[in-house]
Formats: C-alpha cells, structure tokens, sequence
C-alpha cells in the first residue's frame, strides 16, 4: 500500500538538447525579458562562453558578474544583489555549475526583501551538480569567528526556465564530470530512503542512478561522447528533480559543513561522503538502497549485503576516476575533526537523516573514518 505522501511542483520550463543554447535569443524574446544579468565564472570567461552569451543576448545585457566563487560566499551575493538593484535586472541568466546557480538564487532569495516583483532565473548549467532544479541554496557566511555554509529553502528562487545544453559540458574537466557525476548520483540515493520520500521522486531519482550508472564511466573515459554526455546531463536533472521534494539527510548535511568550513569542494566532499554514508544507514534503509543497488546492476541477495555492495561500487567508482577517497586528501586538518561534527551535529539536514543521531561522538567517529 502506497503510503501518504505530499508532492510539490514548481514552475519550470525545460528546454533539454545538443545545441539548445542556439535558442536563448528566442526564449528571452519569448519572456519578454530586457533587462539582462549574466552571472557566471572566470572559467567560463576563459574557454569563450561569456563572448559567446555578450553576442546571443546581445543589447539586453546589460551586467555581467563573472567572480562567482565555490560555496557561493556572502560577498558573492552582496554584490550581484548591488547590482541587479542598481541595473534594475528582470532576469539572471546563472551560467555554469551549482556554485553559479548558486549564486542567482541566493541574489534572488535576497532581493525577495527588498523588491516586490523578483527577477526569473534562467539556469543553463555546465556541471551535473542539479542546483537548477530545487529550492534549496547555501551561503557560506562567517558567524561568530566560524565559517559556516547556512542553507535555505524558497520556492519563489526556483529557475524559471532551464536550458541543457550537452554540447556545453564535453569541455568539462575529468576531476568535475567525476565529482559532480557523484554528487549527481548522490542526490539519488537520498532522494530514495529520505524520511520524506515519495513515489514521484523515487521514480526520478532510480532512472537517474541507472543513466549514470552507465553513463558516468563513459564520460569519464571520453569527455568527447556526445552520446554519454547527454544520458549525464539528463540524470542530473532527473536527479535533481528528485531531490527537489525530499529532505535531505546525513550525506548532503556533512558535505555542506565539509565545504562551507573546511573548504572542500562539494563535488570532492560527495565522492568522499556517499559510500560512508550509504553504511551508516544500510540497517535502517536496507530495502531502499537495494532499490539503487539493482540501479547498479547489482544481483539479488540479501537486502543489506546488496547496500553495502553499492557502497563499494561507488568507491569503485571513485577509485577509478582518481577522486580523493579520504578527508586528509582534501586538505581537511585531523585537528578540526571535532569543531566539524560539533557543526554537523547542529546541521539541520543531518538532523533529517532516516537514521537518527543522537550523539556528537557519532558524527566524529564517521568523520574520523572517512579521515
């Protein structure tokens, strides 16, 4: 029997294909946009996307924030909110990974206080991170002499419009279709045993885990495959879409403190995170993850043995696509192990783990695991 559960849905427009930037000029016309502000990386300046985008929107942009930094910092978001007031914006166009995305909706989050009629985010991302696709938005922010990244959640920051663009991502570097693939997939495993689980995102979220699953080595191996590329970016939303109704858990809630106080990439932090944490909860969510397991292609068997194979296999995973598979690796400090389950333990998210923690002493022992 089918338990009660309770779905959101958010208004989106998806526009997915090879070559589906070509179309911007006409989904801004479409909108009735004139008021354009591009926010982006210096990365994207680089490789020619930023010249790229000047031409297509043309005389509508009319600002371009190109300084977006991982962990979307609160400096960040003062000053594209400073911005879009000044130029009096109507649409951001947030162009690249989660940190860019990022970024777009925590400026419009920001002017929900200060304007009335906020600007629409048309989202075109680069990575498989998902962001485009939810509520949810980190900032990372200094509170009393402690750098910590505070999420927030507001369905009025959802994109409007989002636009893949395969074509877009066969320059991204092996190290990020690595650890944004595995943050892809984590969004997956979440999505399936999360305490708020539906039927609508479990769909989503094993559809996503089997694409990448097959998709992910492929991209890996030849960042050239069209093909693979397309089934990647396609899981990533699909992932994506599946985390956008659900709340997270243990995984997603460490990542968050290991980036916003330790400096750990987000993408790095998940291919560290995902297979301890896939263990931690295999007793309580056995039946779920065996739902991922069978994603993997992993045969039939008892229920915990199958999680703890797809935990395995996404060390496997990461093994092979030479991601960090400790702590140390990442550059955290044996020392503040304590200071990051003390803020792990305060994490609301972690706090929404299916199985519960009671204990700061419990956060420290699996981060001293992973060390």
């Amino acid at each position: 029997m089918t338990e009660p559960f309770r779905y959101t849905t958010f208004p989106q427009e998806i526009i997915f294909g090879a070559g589906a930037l070509a179309k911007i000029s006409e989904i801004i016309a479409q909108q009735n946009f004139s008021r354009l502000m591009l926010i982006t990386t210096h990365s994207q300046r680089a490789n020619g996307n930023v010249a790229r985008m000047e031409t297509l929107l043309g005389e509508k942009l009319v600002a371009v924030f190109d300084s977006t930094q991982p962990h979307v910092p609160q400096a960040n978001v003062d000053e594209t909110t400073r911005i879009a007031r000044e130029k009096n914006i109507d649409a951001l166009v947030a162009f690249g990974g989660g940190s860019a995305i990022g970024v777009a909706k925590a400026t419009a989050n920001s002017l929900s206080s200060l304007i009335s009629l906020l600007p629409s985010i048309l989202a075109i991302p680069t990575t498989y991170a998902g962001s485009e696709m939810t509520p949810v938005f980190g900032v990372t922010r200094e509170r009393d002499g402690v750098t910590k990244k505070e999420t927030t959640n507001n369905a009025r920051i959802v994109p409007r419009i989002v636009l893949y663009d395969p074509l877009l991502t066969l320059d991204l570097p092996r190290e990020l279709t690595a650890s944004t693939g595995i943050n892809a997939f984590a969004h997956c495993v979440e999505a399936v045993y999360s305490i708020t689980k539906n039927p609508v995102s479990t769909l989503l979220a094993l559809d996503a885990s089997r694409l990448t699953f097959h998709a992910l080595p492929r991209c890996y191996e030849n960042g050239n495959d069209v093909e693979a590329r397309t089934d990647m970016l396609q899981a990533a939303y699909l992932a994506g879409a599946a985390l956008a109704n659900v709340a997270m858990g243990l995984h997603h809630g460490v990542c968050h403190v290991l980036g916003g106080t330790a400096n750990v990439p987000h993408g790095v932090a998940n291919a560290i995170v995902l297979p301890h944490a896939i263990r931690f909860n295999a007793d309580v969510c056995a039946s779920e993850l065996v739902l991922i397991a069978e994603a993997m292609g992993i045969a039939r068997q008892n229920e915990e043995a199958m999680a703890l194979d797809a935990a395995s296999r996404v060390e496997d995973w990461v093994t092979r696509m030479n991601l960090p598979m400790r702590l140390r690796d990442a550059g955290v400090n044996e020392n503040d192990l304590p200071q990051l389950a003390q803020l792990a333990f305060q994490n609301k998210t972690v706090q929404n783990n299916p199985k519960k923690i009671a204990r700061i002493e419990t956060l420290e022992h699996f981060l001293r695991v992973m060390f």
